[in-house]
């Protein structure tokens, strides 16, 4: 495993409580130039998928992607790895609905928005829309679920919804599913039609 992803699980166990990653996380902080903290294990996998579609190497290039487990969990890593702890330099992605949160956070440490991007309502409707509902379903058809969304599809609570209300919905119905789509759907992207939260904080992390 790579240095920065075991920074990235140590932290998370640090995070959780776990004296025993502590240690472990100090002393692979040392190769870590920026930490980039997303919400959960999707927008993780979406990143790095992105990331390899560049021909980039992020762990060459020091950067460890930390999710979460949720926004509520920011502050706990802020506190571990921001300015008072390990003084990692930061960045981020997080949905709309947590936006308040995040700033909040940030501005608690000392900390501003500035590196921090936001997905419109999240990664999964960013990811829809830059592809379009026809071009998902494709890729749905290649994971051999497409016979599955159809059920989905039928069910009364989706009927009046559009198509890509009810993508969006399909893919947050079973664990996994989210970080499965999101490497999936990345790499079927147009170059020229990459989410622009996504673009701008891989570019971010180049500087």
């Amino acid at each position: 495993m790579d240095d920065t992803r075991r920074f990235s699980r140590a932290a998370v166990e640090w995070a959780a409580g776990s004296t025993h990653a502590a240690p472990a996380a100090r002393k692979l902080a040392v190769g870590v130039r920026m930490v980039v903290l997303v919400e959960g294990v999707s927008d993780q996998a979406a990143l790095e998928a992105l990331a390899a579609r560049r021909g980039r190497d992020l762990d060459a290039e020091g950067i460890a992607i930390v999710p979460l487990g949720g926004a509520m969990s920011i502050g706990r890593f802020l506190k571990l790895i921001g300015p008072q702890g390990l003084g990692l330099r930061l960045a981020g992605l997080c949905d709309v609905g947590e936006e308040p949160y995040f700033r909040r956070s940030l501005e608690q440490v000392g900390l501003g928005f500035s590196a921090f991007y936001v997905c419109e309502a999240d990664l999964e409707d960013e990811l829809i829309r830059a592809l379009g509902a026809d071009s998902v379903q494709q890729v749905v058809e290649e994971q051999g679920e497409l016979r599955s969304f159809r059920t989905f599809q039928k069910q009364p609570a989706q009927r009046e919804r559009t198509v890509e209300q009810q993508l969006r919905r399909f893919l947050g119905t079973h664990s996994g599913r989210k970080a499965q789509y999101a490497r999936a759907l990345v790499e079927h992207l147009d170059p020229a039609r990459v989410p622009r939260p996504l673009e701008l904080l891989l570019a971010d992390a180049a500087a």
